[in-house]
């Protein structure tokens, strides 16, 4: 079982159930257990799908890109 939250930066996450905590991509370390539960999933597939889906609704459409591309 797979739990999906919300890091206080924003970003979206997910972590199997039972772990303590997660670190953000921001930097943060999260308690796990603390963090409002949005949704849960079966597999770390369906998890990442859910993450994806709600990074998108969230911020906008996403993309993929190179570096150099970036402005």
């Amino acid at each position: 079982m797979y739990i999906i939250f919300r890091c206080n930066c924003g970003r979206v996450n997910y972590s199997k159930k039972g772990f303590k905590t997660k670190k953000c991509v921001c930097g943060k370390n999260l308690k796990v257990k603390d963090m409002r539960i949005i949704e849960k999933a079966n597999t770390h597939q369906e998890a990442s799908e859910i993450v994806q889906g709600l990074q998108e609704k969230i911020h906008g459409g996403a993309y993929f890109t190179t570096a150099d591309k970036v402005r």
